[in-house]
């Protein structure tokens, strides 16, 4: 068996922190062994202290791509290109709330959003990791995006995470779909 690229070895590493961010917002750090997430990455177990020092390193890293891979598209901003002023960031947010609080957002936990899907990990980490911090980045910035002039977007923020973990939590009960739809309404009041 021959060396591995320079090039190979970093598109392993990319494909084994990506496989990590989805397997954790589906199933939590603790429940993906490196086995297993080795093997949904398609690379052999051995192979992965040659890129990682610890699960803990992955998980550091792993959180910071999911929060990476949410782009402008996935949550409201000014910069809209929807259209230009107020107008346009409100319906811009109501769009991003209509999808955020959907049964497809619900039923996608693997691409579905870091702040939900990653929130009881985070809980019960270590309270100085690099994955807290970079979570609790990810969840002010989801924030400031969510605000508008009369508030800072927090409530909208919880209540959006909160329903979408609790209509997760009871799927298959009609309790979820009704969680989802009294959060969109109260968010998009």
């Amino acid at each position: 068996m021959g060396r591995v690229s320079k090039e190979q070895a970093q598109e392993n590493r990319r494909r084994i922190v990506d496989t990590a961010s989805r397997l954790f917002r589906e199933q939590g750090t603790a429940g993906v062994s490196v086995a297993d997430l080795m093997k949904a990455a398609g690379l052999t177990h051995g192979g992965f202290y040659k890129h990682f020092d610890s699960k803990e390193a992955l998980v550091d890293e792993a959180t910071a791509r999911a929060f990476d891979g949410v782009g402008t598209g996935d949550r409201p901003d000014d910069d809209s290109d929807t259209g230009t002023g107020e107008g346009a960031a409100k319906d811009a947010r109501r769009a991003f709330v209509e999808n955020y609080l959907s049964p497809e957002h619900r039923d996608d936990m693997a691409g579905g959003c870091p702040t939900a899907g990653l929130a009881t990990d985070m809980a019960r980490g270590a309270t100085g990791s690099a994955a807290r911090h970079t979570y609790a980045e990810g969840v002010r910035e989801f924030a400031r995006r969510m605000a508008d002039d009369d508030d800072d977007g927090l409530v909208r923020l919880s209540t959006m995470v909160g329903a979408l973990i609790l209509a997760r939590a009871v799927n298959g009960d009609p309790l979820s779909d009704a969680l989802l739809a009294a959060a969109r309404a109260e968010v998009s009041a």
